[in-house]
């Protein structure tokens, strides 16, 4: 395994992969992501290959957009690593990071634990908050065809994995179901950081919203 090569050649895979896929998973989220796993690895004692791995391939099939099915994901990334000759102890390791990084309710019970998934899983969770997080919610929110708000709906705090991935309530109450709880679950020193002053945009943006909605200004 050239380890210098075999991150460029991952890139293009994962860009051709997610070519046409929903404005918040595609290869712009997993650049982000990316990125953001570099950072934290920087302050992190941690295999930065695996790390970047992990970042690179955690969403390379997304069970939401494969029927719910959480198999195609691991399987895709484990056929493109064995045909780079990756030793299986790494390619394990990805996979169990693709396996254990989703928030699926707040409630999924981790079969697995690394530093390695702790930091890709952070820096998964950062893009999901902040100015992007509001973004990727309202594009995602558009793509499934939910409501803005509705008033009448309260948020359901205490999903199940299974009522997660059916919930199909408005966008705004993804905030409380998910975003706004995000900070409170990060892994690391360095993302528990970032999550903060991220986590107090949201907050921002949710007060203007509601001023607005109600005509107040």
């Amino acid at each position: 395994m050239n380890t210098s090569e075999l991150i460029p050649k991952t890139i293009a895979f994962v860009k051709e992969k997610l070519n046409d896929a929903e404005g918040g998973h595609d290869w712009f989220h997993i650049e982000r992501v990316y990125k953001n796993a570099l950072l934290i690895a920087k302050d992190t004692d941690c295999d930065h290959t695996i790390v970047e791995l992990g970042a690179l391939l955690h969403d390379i099939a997304d069970s939401k957009f494969h029927n719910g099915d959480e198999t195609i994901g691991p399987k895709t990334a484990r056929v493109f690593l064995e045909a780079q000759n990756v030793s299986e102890d790494i390619i394990l390791h990805v996979v169990n990071i693709i396996e254990n990084i989703s928030y699926k309710g707040g409630n999924f019970e981790k079969k697995f634990s690394s530093v390695e998934l702790d930091v890709v899983q952070d820096a998964d969770r950062l893009d999901a908050i902040g100015a992007i997080g509001i973004a990727r919610a309202f594009n995602y929110g558009g793509f499934k065809n939910r409501a803005l708000y509705n008033p009448e709906i309260a948020p359901v705090t205490n999903m199940t994995k299974e009522e997660y991935k059916k919930n199909n309530a408005p966008t705004i109450n993804h905030f409380y179901e998910k975003l706004l709880l995000l900070k409170d679950k990060m892994n690391t020193t360095k993302g528990k950081q970032i999550a903060e002053e991220r986590h107090r945009y949201m907050e921002t943006f949710l007060a203007q919203f509601y001023a607005e909605w109600e005509g107040v200004k």
